[in-house]
């Protein structure tokens, strides 16, 4: 079995898989705690500092603050995006749509301060930059899953005699709604990884990302590094939960995937 973990193209079956997972992450865990000391804490010292934050009493305001601030951002962000890359099949709204996808390549630290007067309050200020950053790459995404329709699909609602907005409907809008759910699904990632960049200009609403700011600030690595490990086991978690609820909402995707 072990000289089929290193020969390409080989699919291995779900038992042979969960044990070269297994395997990696020992040796994995094994050389980090080896490798650390010093600054970088090791593993155990990271398992004790993560049943300390989930012990403190902030802890669970904070995490919701996280979870409602990043749910919310990305249902404005998908809603706009939505919006723009159903319309970028009007050729009046297709070279700004096109401009949208270039606004990826735009940091957002030179434009924080813009963000911060146009906003009332620091709450709405995070909630800007997030879909800012988010609805560049929801529409990358979006587009992508448009450009990739056969042509033949709106052959044969020009022969049904659809005009071109009932065939916008059937076949991009309705047509793709699995598709579009994947495109959320895989983007949450950006949104979640931003969370912490934004909770920073703001903090007065806490989240796990003043979290990690005050540990980095006074040097608690080991809180650092628990928080990280919560942020990146809840974004396991996030994508998981997404992936069952897509299942369920389009079961025939995972006739697709199976096959």
């Amino acid at each position: 079995m072990i000289k089929s973990f290193f020969e390409p193209l080989r699919i291995l079956s779900r038992k042979a898989m969960l044990t070269l997972i297994i395997i990696e992450v020992v040796i994995a865990v094994a050389a980090w705690q080896l490798s650390g000391g010093g600054l970088i804490p090791t593993p155990s010292k990271v398992l004790q500092a993560l049943a300390k934050i989930v012990q403190d009493p902030g802890f669970i305001d904070n995490f919701f603050s996280s979870v409602v601030l990043t749910i919310k951002g990305m249902f404005a962000s998908i809603v706009i995006a939505l919006i723009i890359s159903y319309l970028s099949i009007v050729p009046f709204f297709n070279p700004i749509a096109r401009f949208v996808v270039k606004c990826r390549y735009l940091t957002l630290t030179g434009l924080t301060f813009l963000f911060t007067l146009w906003t009332k309050d620091g709450h709405d200020l995070k909630i800007s930059l997030l879909i800012f950053g988010i609805v560049p790459f929801f529409v990358t995404s979006l587009l992508s899953v448009i450009d990739s329709i056969n042509k033949q699909e709106f052959d044969l609602c020009t022969t049904l005699r659809m005009n071109s907005w009932k065939t916008l409907w059937e076949v991009v809008i309705i047509g793709r709604l699995d598709q579009v759910f994947e495109v959320m699904r895989q983007n949450f990632a950006i949104a979640w990884m931003m969370i912490t960049f934004v909770e920073g200009l703001s903090m007065s609403e806490g989240g796990l990302g003043v979290m990690l700011i005050k540990a980095n600030k006074y040097v608690q690595l080991d809180i650092v590094f628990g928080t990280l490990v919560i942020i990146f086991l809840l974004g396991i978690f996030f994508d998981y939960i997404l992936g069952k609820f897509r299942e369920w909402l389009f079961p025939y995707t995972k006739l697709q995937t199976r096959s």
